[in-house]
């Protein structure tokens, strides 16, 4: 199944002038497997996700925009059900306003106008 990662990843690799067995021995993978991630039959790990991301020069969110967007609805669920704490204690200190960027970054995600 071809997805956008896979495309994406095929695009850069020709982009870059570099053939499937010069990934294949960046990854430390076999040339089959680079093979297979570009056609979207297997999905990179998050190792080799990482060696892509530097080799081509793109930021990790690109690599992986689904699951980021799935993360982001998880979390901005999470977020909407955070018990309050127990007590205040110094940790606690930035809590608010760590909690309104991340609610402010969630949105401006789901919305179509953040990283992923």
């Amino acid at each position: 199944m071809i997805n956008e990662v896979s495309i994406d990843l095929r695009v850069a690799r020709k982009k870059a002038g570099l053939t499937q067995a010069d990934c294949a021995h960046l990854l430390g993978i076999s040339t089959k497997l680079v093979s297979r991630i570009e056609r979207g039959d297997r999905q990179p790990g998050l190792e080799e996700i990482a060696i892509l991301s530097v080799l081509h020069g793109k930021p990790l969110e690109a690599l992986l925009p689904s699951v980021m967007l799935d993360a982001a609805r998880l979390l901005s669920d999470r977020l909407e059900t955070l018990p309050s704490p127990g007590n205040r204690w110094a940790a606690t200190y930035n809590r608010q306003e760590t909690l309104s960027a991340l609610a402010d970054r969630l949105s401006d995600q789901l919305n179509g106008h953040g990283g992923a």
